[in-house]
């Protein structure tokens, strides 16, 4: 079950939930995805608050119906949440990490230095 932050819209919550899904390619470009009925019981929702993220994923492109048999990924849904995910860290994220790094004295060595060794452990993980 997913643990709902009140912050920000359920359907949204389960919408960036799926994006992840699809950057992290555990679901695939043309690959069908549960049903609204079948996600709605996944996370413990209202089948409505699913159907309000299917039609937003639609809307968006990342998503399509064929009528009759289900929901599947775009064809190029992953190139373009990873654009879309991407531009958001840009405008939003980079920008309190800038401030962060400042306030702290932070250099962009010291990230670098610390990005290396965070990928080196995690490809030493993945081994």
């Amino acid at each position: 079950m997913m643990q709902f932050k009140e912050q920000k819209s359920i359907y949204l919550q389960i919408a960036g939930h799926m994006e992840d899904n699809i950057l992290m390619k555990v679901w695939k470009n043309g690959e069908r995805i549960p049903s609204i009925r079948e996600t709605a019981i996944q996370m413990e929702v209202n089948p409505n608050t699913v159907m309000r993220t299917y039609n937003f994923l639609q809307e968006k492109k990342v998503i399509f119906n064929k009528r009759g048999i289900g929901y599947f990924i775009a064809p190029d849904a992953l190139e373009q949440v990873l654009a879309e995910k991407k531009e958001s860290f840009i405008q939003q994220q980079l920008p309190e990490l800038f401030k962060a790094m400042r306030t702290l004295l932070i250099t962009p060595e010291e990230i670098l230095s610390l990005y290396k060794k965070s990928d080196k452990e995690l490809n030493d993980e993945n081994q």
